[in-house]
């Protein structure tokens, strides 16, 4: 992994203030081994230092999820509040990053649902204000949470969006350029790739990975799951595309996971990342595939 040390400047520094970064910035490039994780979205009482981290991987967390919505659902103009399992608290997240100086911590924007009320993209009547409301919104996130970047997944969309590229691509340039992140990833699935090419298209230079979703793709077998990283390949950038895997869920499911990243690597695709959905889940289980794709990370000839 590459690590480069560099003064931050004025507008870290006034962030450094409020603890969300350290003298030093640490930054990654890409060829260095990633890790993401969703964690906190599914109401589990899990905790950031149950989950095994390699001192060689730049592990990100990413915290389900920050909402532009009341408890009951409603709108509220970019105004994100954040919906976490309440053990994920602001000192434990410093806790964390003190611990393992390589962590870093997203908070995911949208996700599925609150309860039982589905969460929709909506065209805001006034986008700039939308930007405007996000950005303050979550620049107070990121200080409290000592948060380092956000991730988008918004996963219903309106028949007729025009809104959501400009309006999450603005705020996503805007937080990098004030410096109040140094991370962002997207998160499509199959039935939302458009919004999200259309995103990536627009303001690709300040995305740094795609969690595409293959779990969603229905894809059961190696050989299937390399047609898929193929294709999805194709619509966003190889070298910021993770492969992902959900814990006792959907798509392809035990050691096969492991045999589809080899058979990626033959192929001439970098795996220098995966992404995990979630840690949640793989509390049941010792946390084995964090374990073992962190060693495969580690193992692996891509550079």
């Amino acid at each position: 992994m590459l690590w480069l040390k560099t003064q931050p400047g004025p507008g870290l520094n006034k962030l450094a203030k409020h603890g969300l970064l350290s003298k030093w910035m640490v930054i990654n490039y890409q060829d260095g081994k990633v890790m993401m994780e969703y964690i906190g979205a599914t109401g589990v009482p899990v905790t950031f230092d149950a989950v095994p981290i390699e001192d060689g991987i730049d592990f990100n967390f990413i915290l389900g999820f920050a909402v532009d919505a009341d408890p009951q659902g409603n709108p509220q103009n970019g105004v994100f509040s954040p919906y976490w399992i309440s053990s994920l608290t602001p000192d434990s997240v410093a806790a964390i990053k003190e611990s393992h100086p390589n962590v870093k911590v997203l908070a995911s924007l949208c996700g599925w649902s609150i309860g039982n009320t589905v969460l929709h993209w909506y065209n805001p009547g006034d986008p700039e204000a939308w930007i405007s409301n996000a950005f303050t919104s979550l620049q107070s996130l990121a200080i409290t949470y000592h948060l380092d970047g956000i991730d988008i997944d918004y996963e219903n969309f309106p028949k007729h969006n025009s809104t959501f590229a400009y309006c999450i691509g603005q705020l996503i340039t805007r937080l990098k350029n004030e410096s109040v992140i140094t991370v962002a990833s997207i998160a499509p699935y199959y039935k939302t790739v458009n919004p999200y090419i259309e995103l990536f298209n627009g303001y690709g230079d300040v995305i740094d990975y795609v969690n595409h979703q293959f779990y969603t793709d229905r894809v059961k077998s190696p050989k299937g799951y390399l047609h898929d990283f193929k294709l999805r390949a194709g619509q966003f950038d190889a070298h910021k595309l993770l492969p992902s895997y959900e814990v006792n869920g959907r798509g392809i499911q035990g050691d096969g996971f492991f045999e589809a990243l080899g058979l990626l690597e033959k192929n001439e695709f970098e795996v220098n990342g995966v992404m995990i959905f979630s840690a949640d889940a793989s509390i049941s289980n010792g946390f084995y595939y964090e374990k073992k794709s962190q060693a495969f990370l580690l193992n692996s000839t891509s550079t």
